[in-house]
């Protein structure tokens, strides 16, 4: 069966479900095209960055720059792009960047649980308007009679509709579970890679506030040894 015999044989609802079948396709080829994308790079990035925050954290916010294209990139660089931010301050942006990322990934969610919930509905809806069509023109009179005849292929021709929704439902509702088996995936990633990254923020911090304490110690204590070598200096006779 061509196009036109399936748009001239699907009844009214033919319409509408070509969009929906449209809609749910586009946005399932931008869906697989974004979490290839995803997941060819990420591991690789992840690991330049930890390794880069491991061993020079100096440079690690310029290597997360270089991926802020990337989400896991820009996830991570969120934070580091700031200026000293204490360890709260650093948590809450890296909270901010992904709550940003996960809502972009759920992207097209909508779209398709739309073409579950209505392609169904409208197929349905499309078999029983031909169903009435098919049937309006039969009297109790022409049963068994050759008028008959034509009823069969109608009834055939009005279920086209719903072999359609369903088509479309179910190529939605598999690509829809696949995606949110990568979302569920994405969040985990984004929980350990965060957690990992703060940790080893945390021991900088803690560190660099040693070292302060340390040097602010050691300045201050040659001046009081001082204070007191004139002290004792002035008490002799």
């Amino acid at each position: 069966m061509t196009l036109g015999e399936l748009i001239e044989k699907g009844g009214v609802t033919i319409w509408p479900l070509l969009f929906l079948s449209i809609l749910a396709g586009g946005t399932i080829i931008e869906r697989v095209w974004f979490w290839w994308q995803v997941l060819l790079k990420q591991e690789q990035i992840l690991d330049s960055i930890m390794d880069a925050a491991l061993r020079n954290w100096e440079v690690v916010a310029e290597i997360a720059q270089k991926y802020s294209n990337h989400p896991s990139g820009n996830f991570l660089y969120a934070p580091l792009k700031l200026s000293h931010p204490d360890p709260e301050l650093f948590h809450l942006a890296l909270e901010a960047a992904a709550d940003d990322e996960l809502s972009m990934m759920r992207r097209g969610d909508k779209v398709l649980e739309g073409a579950i919930a209505l392609a169904p509905l409208l197929g349905l809806l499309g078999t029983v308007l031909g169903l009435i069509s098919s049937l309006s023109s039969i009297q109790i009179g022409d049963l068994g009679n050759s008028s008959t005849a034509g009823v069969s292929l109608g009834i055939s021709e009005a279920l086209i509709s719903t072999a359609i929704g369903l088509i479309i439902a179910i190529i939605s509702l598999a690509f829809y579970r696949l995606f949110q088996a990568f979302f569920s995936n994405q969040v985990r990633v984004f929980r350990q890679a965060g957690s990992e990254l703060e940790m080893l923020y945390r021991q900088r911090w803690q560190q660099t506030e040693n070292e302060e304490y340390n040097i602010n110690s050691n300045v201050n204590q040659p001046k009081h040894k001082t204070y007191e070598s004139r002290e004792e200096k002035t008490s002799r006779p």
